[in-house]
């Protein structure tokens, strides 16, 4: 099988399969809600499994001494910090906002309520690292036997 795809692929399947589990932790909690499939924060941090996955799978592939490994260490520092840091300031601002129109007695149809929580915690953050770096372990398993058949 060629590797020239596999550094993205993997990290796409890791992606998938992590906003697919953290959708069915929300389901189970809170009930069905397919608007939910798409949203941003929560248990396991999805972008931190993608990114975890880039990073293991550039660097088993290419090696950690390579520009690829080096672009996908340095994506993954900004999207860490988005994830934790500037997220959260996004949710507060969305809390102060939501409090404010309440507070006002604005019509709620002129501005409807934003949402509070796009960050991440710490633990969804280390989670989805976690969970990242396990599909990722288990992929390039999977796929070195299917290359050790020589098809």
């Amino acid at each position: 099988m060629e590797t020239d795809y596999l550094y993205i692929l993997i990290p796409i399947l890791v992606g998938g399969i992590t906003q697919i589990t953290k959708f069915s932790i929300y389901s189970f909690k809170h009930g069905l809600d397919w608007n939910y499939f798409f949203t941003h924060g929560h248990m396991p941090s999805t972008h931190s499994a993608f990114v975890t996955a880039l990073i293991i799978t550039t660097g088993y592939y290419y090696g950690i001494d390579s520009g690829a490994f080096l672009v996908a260490f340095s994506l993954s520092i900004i999207i860490f910090d988005d994830a934790l840091r500037l997220r959260m300031y996004l949710g507060d601002q969305g809390r102060y906002l939501n409090n404010l129109v309440e507070k006002l007695e604005i019509d709620p149809k002129k501005f409807p309520r934003l949402k509070e929580r796009v960050g991440h915690r710490s633990s969804e953050v280390i989670v989805g690292v976690i969970y990242g770096a396990i599909l990722s372990g288990i992929f390039i398993y999977i796929i070195s036997i299917i290359n050790s058949f020589n098809f």
